[in-house]
């Protein structure tokens, strides 16, 4: 069973999560860890846990979900891992930083390109993954099957979804991201997203404003 301890990082209040299960191998999706106090918030959890980090993964590149890759692939001597279409994103966030003045660690770069239909393994689980871009061209999301829940950046949130405003953003992509992959993953899955709390694909379908006012799912 996979085990799922989240974090709220940096001014953009970003959810990290830290996934691991009875192997005590885990893995690090999104590290957000800005601050000194929140590099020693994540580390200490892991260290005190006895766990075993094994895999870095982004669901998307954008500032906010990457600041923290080069200490957590420093620390645990870790490969980053994302889709291949968020990699000028990657390489942008640097400069980027510095126009919304703050300093960053530039990220490693990626050493796996992951896409739709690859699987994530760790410990005794694993995590098919979802190519869903809109937030992002390469965002992507993790499902697990068997527990039933989802991991999936800034594509769905409660009660609303991602921005499209930003480089690479698409409307059009999004919701057909989430009505062509989340949705039909069934009403009981729990959605954990980039920002916010974690909600249900029943409860969005049947409450999100963006969704019922899309498809008429009401």
């Amino acid at each position: 069973m996979i085990h799922i301890t989240s974090f709220v990082f940096n001014q953009f209040q970003e959810n990290t999560y830290v996934l691991y299960d009875e192997t005590q191998e885990c893995i690090v999706i999104d590290p957000g860890c800005y601050t000194l106090q929140e590099q020693q918030e994540i580390s200490g959890f892991i260290d005190s846990s006895n766990l075993k980090p094994v895999k870095l993964i982004n669901t998307h590149c954008h500032i906010d979900h990457i600041i923290g890759n080069k200490f957590i692939a420093d620390r645990y001597d870790l490969d980053l891992e994302i889709h291949e279409l968020d990699k000028p994103i990657l390489d942008a966030t640097v400069s980027y930083g510095s126009a919304v003045e703050m300093s960053i660690d530039e990220s490693p770069a990626p050493k796996v390109f992951l896409d739709e239909n690859d699987v994530i393994r760790f410990g005794s689980s694993a995590l098919n993954i979802l190519f869903t871009p809109g937030h992002s061209p390469g965002s992507i999301s993790f499902f697990d099957e068997k527990s039933q829940f989802a991991i999936v950046g800034d594509v769905l949130f409660l009660q609303s979804i991602g921005r499209t405003d930003l480089p690479g953003g698409n409307l059009e992509d999004l919701l057909s991201s989430i009505k062509n992959k989340l949705i039909p993953l069934g009403d009981a899955v729990e959605i954990y997203p980039g920002h916010g709390p974690k909600t249900t694909i029943g409860f969005e379908r049947e409450n999100n404003p963006f969704l019922v006012e899309d498809w008429g799912m009401v």
